[in-house]
């Protein structure tokens, strides 16, 4: 069973992305409420989409996931299909040495792309807070969706086993290594999210479709955002 859900969630979440930014009729975006799918808003007014300029970073990110490697490699590809079946493949087993799994090895550089994006969806949530109201903080539906939305994708990008690597591997002693105490400390805070690296994995990516769907709903009229302003 969970291979079917992975298989169907994967590429339903796959199709909504392609939709939505290259067939949904321009940018999502209302009033300081910008679709994360289109964070940074690079060349609104081009012939190509500007999600073209964003949402490559994100999907090889998640593309590349070590969490995720395991999840399509089960479902997808079957590979291995069971701890007690043996291997479907009847040629010499080559892991991600050769095309196109070694393009796996590129996470880490994803990475240093998604930690930069996501930079910008915390500033796009400032702007949803402090932007549209002259100096006051507004708080609405939106605001909230998007705050949440951007702390469940911090938990998954700063919980990258990558990440982890960088800040706390390739020593054999931390005290006998410079600035060794506060990689140590640095390595343990993404320990802790990286213990639920499949929780952070799986509710961020539906918080990234359900903010986009709430923000396409205001864009096309349907409601109008309930907010209050102080």
């Amino acid at each position: 069973m969970l291979p079917t859900t992975v298989v169907a969630v994967l590429a339903a979440f796959t199709g909504y992305a392609i939709w939505t930014a290259f067939f949904a009729g321009g940018v999502n975006q209302s009033g300081p409420y910008l679709s994360p799918f289109y964070s940074p808003l690079l060349w609104a007014s081009g012939p190509i989409s500007p999600a073209l300029w964003v949402l490559w970073s994100p999907l090889l990110f998640r593309a590349t996931c070590y969490y995720y490697r395991k999840a399509y490699y089960r479902s997808f590809f079957w590979d291995p299909p069971a701890c007690t079946l043996s291997e479907l493949r009847h040629r010499e087993y080559r892991g991600e040495a050769k095309f196109p799994l070694f393009l796996n090895n590129l996470h880490r550089y994803f990475l240093y792309a998604v930690v930069v994006v996501t930079g910008f969806l915390w500033y796009d949530v400032f702007l949803a807070f402090f932007q549209p109201s002259g100096g006051h903080v507004q708080l609405g539906v939106g605001t909230g969706i998007m705050l949440a939305n951007v702390l469940l994708l911090s938990g998954y990008t700063f919980g990258c086993h990558s990440l982890r690597h960088l800040v706390g591997g390739g020593l054999d002693c931390y005290s006998n290594s410079g600035a060794g105490m506060a990689r140590h400390r640095a390595w343990s805070w993404v320990s802790i999210l990286n213990g639920r690296h499949a929780m952070w994995a799986w509710v961020s990516m539906f918080s990234v479709v359900i903010t986009d769907i709430y923000i396409h709903l205001l864009h096309a009229g349907v409601f109008t955002d309930p907010h209050v302003v102080f």
